[in-house]
């Protein structure tokens, strides 16, 4: 319980140093506990009505000022001018995917105590494969036979600002998550979400689990019979503006980006209604999966009366087609710009809708993002800056041979993946084979190709040679049961071999780690900070702002520039 303002008594008697840190204290503990922002008769603590959280999938933090010239004032802008900012903004483990972002965001944790290493991962004690979300025990809602609905938070091992924020309020939150993607719904969510919502391609409809409910909320359902994803497929995706104007992009075909179904090169217009024919899934690479999110996200503050409440509400947002875009076209191309520019609109219509429906001054919003992304190895090559692709399937059979013909053992590695090593532990230990041995040969044939800044036995990482803040990462990012047993850390712009157009992420390097990081509205003055900030720190400095505990797990700080008065 906090203090009431008439208890706190300064004496009159000290020496006038000791008084000046007295002061001190005691204005920084009304800082820190909120004492300076207690309602009238102090009878409650005070608190926005809702809380937004908005991820940008697979913002790099410099897009934020390579497009500023070309944004409008209402987005991107508007959170710069009226909001504060973390320029210094990094992930501080590995690997740096899409799960784990989200993750880390909402836990204020790290991989190594969070469980969710990847976006999947290989199960250690039994060699079964485990995508984040997955859960048996739950059926599709909203759709029919599929299984794209049996999914959960039970991978999760901790709690999220968004439970803590539902138990400090003896559950009046209500909170709800959105994004085309289930992990990005559900994660961000926690265990104890009133709902979460994500697209099923096939139908083109959001949909939950019976986690959650039982049956779509009746506004929910009536914005999947409208169909809206034809809307914006009649509309075709040409430049928003001029095409000569996107001066931040490289030219409009390149021979390293990525095509939609049917086309015979990456050029505008894109006849999207045409490739969606061929593969609904294309739909996530256009602008207009952020349109349509943001859209739902509208029905969903109407479904649920977010904001309206005896308690803080939390709705959690992910615009995940700025991470489709990347991957596909990469992130010079003119399509990427497009998708900025578009989503910059998006969140102005957005924004408004919260000033109309909420009250300027009622919220607070947040935006970051879960990772960032690499150039394009074409497009390094092209400008004369090192990097290249490392092809992991003939790494693993060269070992695989190299392991039998050293050490007579057969068939000991299952698989890379999240640029590590996975082991048959059981295979290992029928053996009853030196593992140590075996790793041994791993990483000594590792460090020698092409490609390869370090191979390290995870059990051996005190003993490596590994700067910082790479060393860390790699801890931060190990879970003993859920991560494999050697990590391979590339040189700086290379890319796995899968990724010869577009683009890809998941390494420690600025362009994967460095990420926006923008608070805007309720309790928010305007500013920013270059000191370093973790993407662990958000939740904490959430959790100081809303005067709830920190999730569980936990190993975050609040950034404290940001709560200065």
């Amino acid at each position: 319980m906090q203090p009431d303002k008439a208890q706190i008594r300064i004496p009159l008697f000290k020496p006038v140093s000791e008084m000046k840190k007295y002061i001190f204290s005691v204005l920084l503990l009304w800082i820190l506990t909120g004492i300076g922002h207690a309602q009238p008769g102090g009878s409650q603590v005070a608190r926005p009505k809702l809380v937004v959280g908005i991820v940008v999938d697979q913002m790099r933090w410099d897009y934020l000022y390579r497009y500023f010239n070309m944004y409008g004032n209402d987005g991107f802008k508007r959170m710069l001018k009226e909001g504060f900012t973390c320029e210094n903004t990094y992930i501080n483990y590995l690997p740096s995917y899409t799960a784990v972002g989200h993750t880390c965001i909402f836990t204020g944790s790290v991989p190594s105590i969070t469980g969710i290493s990847g976006n999947d991962w290989t199960e250690q004690l039994t060699g079964a494969h485990m995508y984040c979300t997955d859960d048996s025990t739950v059926q599709s809602v909203g759709v029919n036979a599929s299984p794209d609905g049996k999914m959960s938070p039970r991978n999760l091992l901790v709690s999220t600002i968004t439970d803590e924020l539902r138990m400090a309020t003896k559950f009046q939150s209500r909170v709800v998550g959105v994004s085309l993607k289930d992990r990005a719904a559900i994660l961000p969510a926690g265990h104890t979400a009133n709902a979460a919502f994500w697209m099923d391609d096939e139908s083109g409809n959001f949909i939950s689990s019976t986690y959650y409910m039982n049956k779509l909320p009746e506004a929910v359902a009536i914005f999947n019979r409208e169909k809206n994803i034809d809307k914006y497929l009649q509309r075709g995706w040409n430049t928003l503006y001029p095409i000569s104007t996107y001066v931040a992009s490289d030219s409009d075909s390149k021979s390293f980006e990525g095509k939609f179904p049917g086309e015979s090169a990456p050029v505008f217009p894109h006849d999207i209604k045409s490739a969606y024919a061929k593969n609904h899934g294309i739909f996530r690479a256009t602008p207009y999966g952020n349109s349509l999110t943001l859209d739902f996200a509208k029905t969903v503050l109407e479904a649920y009366q977010l904001g309206q409440g005896p308690a803080t509400d939390f709705l959690t947002i992910n615009c995940a087609s700025t991470d489709y875009a990347g991957h596909l076209f990469g992130p010079n191309s003119v399509e990427v710009e497009d998708v900025y520019l578009r989503l910059d609109q998006d969140l102005a219509s957005f924004f408004s809708e919260l000033d109309t429906k909420i009250g300027k001054g009622n919220y607070l919003v947040f935006l970051t993002a879960d990772h960032g992304a690499a150039n394009s190895v074409g497009y390094s090559q092209e400008n004369k800056i090192p990097a290249d692709f490392f092809v992991s399937a003939n790494i693993l059979a060269s070992l695989e041979q190299l392991i039998q013909q050293k050490l007579g053992y057969y068939k000991v590695i299952r698989s890379a993946a999240n640029y590590q090593i996975n082991f048959d532990l059981e295979r290992i230990a029928g053996y009853n084979a030196d593992f140590t041995a075996i790793k041994k040969l791993v990483t000594d044939y590792l460090k020698k190709q092409p490609g390869v800044s370090y191979a390290v036995d995870i059990d051996k990482l005190d003993e490596a040679a590994i700067p910082e803040p790479i060393k860390t990462m790699i801890i931060n990012g190990y879970n003993f049961k859920r991560s494999g047993q050697v990590q391979v850390v590339f040189d700086p712009a290379w890319l796995e071999s899968y990724a010869r157009t577009g683009t890809t992420h998941g390494s420690w390097n600025p362009y994967d780690t460095h990420i926006p990081l923008l608070f805007m509205g309720w309790d928010i003055h305007p500013g920013a900070t270059a000191s370093l900030v973790h993407m662990t720190d958000i939740a904490p400095t959430l959790a100081t702002l809303l005067h709830i505990q920190a999730p569980n797990g936990n190993i975050g700080v609040p950034i404290v520039d940001l709560l200065r008065r």
